[in-house]
């Protein structure tokens, strides 16, 4: 496999590729290696030979699965641009695709996106094979360079990129023999407003253990993003600040030369700032404090008598019945 390719193309990768890469990995593995419930367990443990337990304690991992689809986007000039991507069937006897499941895909496809064309294939794992060679060469027919993207799905906390590889195929000659093989391609991400906000959304998204928990992350997490990018502007106009401090203390101290025209920007910067101090600011920050606590307490109130309601409600229908059996009338 060659270090870089030398084709000059351009690759923009989408985020919504990546993210359904990992959603398909994410379903067949757990597809394969279903939970193991409390009852399956107490069956194994219960045996009375005791070999399924032992059995259960040698039994080795699966490995991980890899998983199989097509990438489908534009191409203009030198510039390939990957929006999407689809699932595709495998046959590991074979080592192929399943070619009419392929063309219905990219019929349906070609249906709803008449712009977008198949731009190669995706797959998972650590890098790249050789059985890999042979699903590559079997796409040449549709494409007649297509392009192949990698997903890692191994969690490496110490990595930095993502864990995305595009690779092309192109023609080398290998002692003597002219062979066609792998080689790396760099690329860019590009997104659009409907991604960015998706992915966030995405990105927000914890497990929860109940659907409480789950409506307060409906809630909660658009309130955490918009306060965590506050903290994290001001966190960062406070370093500034530190940096701009530290620097006009040195030049205080005669550690560094004056620099006048970086000192009537300071000035001019502080003169742009508020006075803080008068009795003004203080009466207008304490008006839209109160005023942000009364909102914040109407709102709470209209949660409370919406669940009352519910609550009321419950209860009127479930004591209906039960007086319509004794033949007493509602409570409420």
């Amino acid at each position: 496999m060659a270090s870089s390719s030398s084709s000059g193309l351009t690759f923009k990768l989408h985020p919504l590729v990546m993210v359904n890469i990992s959603d398909h990995y994410t379903r067949v593995k757990s597809q394969m290696n279903p939970p193991v419930t409390s009852t399956s367990c107490s069956n194994t443990n219960g045996n009375g030979n005791g070999e399924g337990g032992d059995s259960a304690a040698v039994k080795a991992p699966a490995p991980p699965p890899r998983v199989y689809g097509c990438v489908i986007g534009v191409q203009r000039g030198r510039t390939v641009e990957i929006f999407n991507s689809f699932e595709l069937l495998y046959d590991s006897a074979t080592d192929s695709l399943d070619r009419a499941f392929l063309l219905k895909k990219q019929e349906l496809y070609k249906k709803v996106f008449p712009n977008f064309y198949v731009l190669g294939w995706y797959s998972t794992g650590s890098d790249a094979e050789e059985s890999d060679m042979h699903i590559h060469k079997a796409l040449m027919d549709i494409n007649e360079s297509p392009v192949y993207v990698l997903l890692n799905p191994a969690i490496n906390h110490a990595q930095k990129d993502l864990p995305v590889t595009i690779y092309e195929s192109e023609m080398h000659v290998i002692d003597g023999i002219p062979q066609l093989i792998f080689v790396n391609s760099s690329y860019t991400i590009e997104t659009v407003e409907a991604e960015r906000i998706s992915v966030d959304h995405v990105a927000h998204l914890k497990p929860s253990d109940g659907g409480s928990a789950a409506t307060q992350c409906k809630f909660l997490c658009p309130l955490a993003a918009h306060l965590t990018s506050i903290h994290s502007a001001i966190k960062m106009l406070n370093s500034r600040i530190r940096v701009l401090h530290h620097y006009l203390v040195a030049m205080q101290k005669g550690e560094i030369p004056y620099e006048n025209s970086l000192l009537r920007q300071v000035s001019s910067l502080l003169r742009r700032l508020p006075a803080i101090e008068s009795e003004k600011f203080q009466d207008d920050f304490l008006m839209e404090y109160s005023d942000t606590l009364l909102i914040t307490y109407l709102a709470m109130f209209t949660n409370c008598s919406s669940t009352m309601n519910e609550l009321v409600e419950k209860f009127n229908t479930a004591y209906d019945r039960h007086s319509r059996r004794g033949g007493r009338t509602a409570f409420i």
